[in-house]
């Protein structure tokens, strides 16, 4: 019985060791940061052509908008790798289903290991970073990737790469609102389409919500940087709040145009009637980190999930040693 048992014991290591590299794809590696407060945030030029043509096509099939792209956007990105991000640009094979009549839902869904949205041009919107304070998730203290406390390599278009190859903005697609003439005085077009099937327009929108007939505004976000000194300890960074980390951002409902979604319900140029929509802002968050609506799978990361072969996980690794 003994020898068996030996036996058992044996084969299940074998198993577990053949299974070793398969499984360490899906490990997280999180790199070790110690850095507290936030730096002047260097962007690659946006001025490398990209290695291929860009392929999207929107279109509603049923009560399903459908996405499909290969995620090369149609403006020029930065040059990758680069110092602070060592991953290549490459084609992916994009499918996104959205519902094409979003409904609120009773309870918001915070942004987690999922992309917000899909730009027009096929390029997800994927604010978060997964780069923690002592490489600590359970800490809570998450950087914010555009606070340049640790360098990820961003570009002009506030995006850089995976190591699935997939470019994808952390913040406002500068080349892409030019192209769509993003602009002051005019109420921005729809931008994108977050994972819940809800629009996306950066900036500028109606300054009374349901009056299509009101002036066009800069709208505001709701939120603020905490004040005062963050606590410091074993699982703590300390320092004074100053965007370093997301946790230093609190919301105060009323203090600017949008909820805590960084959306409202409004009426826009291609929703008379009115819709609820998000809008990427210049200030915190930039771009949503939460959905008034019921996500898609399809957005989600990591190896269940749903219609999202080509990214197993979230980011890891990205940038040069972390500085101590």
């Amino acid at each position: 019985m003994v020898q068996k048992f030996h036996f058992v014991v044996i084969g299940l290591l074998s198993v577990v060791l053949a299974a070793a590299p398969i499984l360490a794809q899906f490990a997280p590696h999180f790199r070790q940061h110690v850095v507290n407060q936030a730096q002047a945030l260097r962007l690659i030029p946006a001025n490398q052509k990209t290695p291929g043509d860009n392929r999207v096509t929107i279109e509603v099939v049923g009560d399903q908008r459908i996405i499909r792209a290969n995620g090369i956007p149609a403006h020029p990105t930065g040059a990758f790798p680069n110092r602070g991000n060592p991953n290549p640009i490459a084609a992916q094979q994009y499918v996104f289903h959205v519902p094409a009549q979003p409904q609120m839902a009773e309870h918001i869904t915070p942004l987690r290991m999922q992309d917000f949205g899909i730009g027009i041009n096929g390029v997800p919107f994927d604010p978060g970073a997964a780069e923690w304070y002592q490489g600590n998730p359970r800490g809570g203290w998450q950087y914010e990737a555009l606070s340049g406390a640790v360098p990820l390599g961003i570009d002009a278009n506030h995006a850089h790469v995976q190591p699935t190859g997939a470019y994808h903005y952390h913040g406002l697609p500068t080349d892409l609102l030019k192209s769509l003439h993003v602009q002051p005085g005019k109420h921005s077009p729809i931008v994108g389409w977050a994972a819940d099937g809800f629009p996306i327009y950066a900036l500028y929108g109606y300054q009374t919500a349901n009056n299509l007939e009101s002036e066009v505004v800069e709208l505001k976000s709701s939120y603020r940087l905490k004040k005062g000194k963050r606590p410091s300890g074993k699982d703590s960074p300390g320092g004074t709040y100053d965007g370093t980390f997301l946790a230093d951002y609190e919301y105060v409902a009323g203090s600017g145009d949008l909820d805590e979604c960084n959306g409202r319900l409004a009426v826009t140029p291609e929703f008379p009637q009115g819709t609820y929509a998000y809008y990427l802002t210049n200030h915190w968050p930039v771009v949503p980190r939460g959905f008034r609506g019921t996500p898609s799978r399809d957005f989600e990361r990591g190896p269940q999930a749903g219609g999202r072969r080509d990214r197993r996980m979230p980011p890891r690794g990205f940038g040069p040693p972390p500085r101590r």
